[in-house]
């Protein structure tokens, strides 16, 4: 098991505040809060946890290196369709939640290229060779790629007469992971009272499609959790409870890297 946590980056340069029409607080609204906490106790029970420290407001780390916007970035020519780029959610993003914008004007192709250099090619190198290293050691490689999801748009996909989920597991509709990695990631999930949906409104973006190959035993399972479980949103703070929430979430971690059957080799 590999966890990694691509927008919980919290690191705003001043120079990057500077440019943004927005204040410090609105910038944080895409933001995927305390993520990176809520599954930090991976590292202590043998698995990796690749954390962000560049906002995505910044840049978008689950985003392809191609994904630029020529709305926002000078002498980009228009790509063919992409709705992530149309809807300014590009690599260098365009606005942040709510559709505001974060720029006044373009920025030069020369930044965007310099962001991509810093940031985002050192992340995916460090995510490709853990994805590789183990899945050389172990021959098969589950990565979990965390992630909240704002109440409201969970909320606005909850069809009338059903229970909202609280987590959403995305897997591109099985094509980034496998059906048993899935289920047991569910059922890890469920086992400490959370109810779960699958790959909607929330299938999995780049890095479920770039880095899932269960056919050579990687898989990717993009994981959103409700916000409104263990933080304000409006003031991007932990709720009281959050400490509690982050412990259920340690049990999942727990039951996911704990090795199948070693509960009944104890017993």
């Amino acid at each position: 098991m590999i966890f990694a946590s691509p927008h919980s980056g919290r690191d705003y340069l001043p120079s990057f505040l500077s440019q943004a029409l927005l204040d410090p607080s609105a910038i944080r609204s895409s933001e995927d809060a305390f993520v990176d906490q809520l599954f930090d106790c991976a590292p202590g029970l043998g698995s990796p946890l690749l954390a962000a420290r560049v906002p995505r407001a910044y840049l978008d780390l689950n985003r392809a290196a191609d994904e630029l916007d020529p709305a926002v970035i000078e002498g980009i020519s228009r790509p063919p369709h992409n709705p992530r780029v149309s809807s300014g959610l590009g690599v260098i993003p365009r606005v942040v939640a709510g559709g505001r914008a974060i720029y006044r004007g373009k920025l030069p192709l020369a930044e965007a290229e310099a962001r991509l250099r810093r940031f985002w090619q050192p992340y995916h190198r460090a995510l490709a060779a853990l994805v590789e290293e183990t899945r050389a050691a172990f021959g098969q490689a589950v990565l979990i790629d965390c992630h909240s999801m704002p109440h409201e748009a969970i909320e606005a996909h909850t069809r009338p007469g059903h229970a909202r989920p609280e987590v959403v597991l995305g897997d591109r509709y099985g094509v980034a992971a496998g059906c048993e990695v899935m289920d047991r990631i569910e059922s890890a999930f469920a086992g400490v009272g959370l109810r779960v949906g699958r790959n909607a409104p929330f299938a999995g973006a780049y890095v479920a499609q770039a880095y899932g190959r269960p056919s050579r035993g990687v898989h990717v399972v993009q994981v959103e959790i409700d916000r409104a479980l263990y933080m304000d949103e409006a003031r991007i703070e932990p709720l009281a409870g959050f400490q509690d929430f982050r412990a259920q979430i340690a049990q999942v971690v727990a039951e996911l890297v704990r090795p199948e059957g070693a509960a009944l080799a104890a017993e």
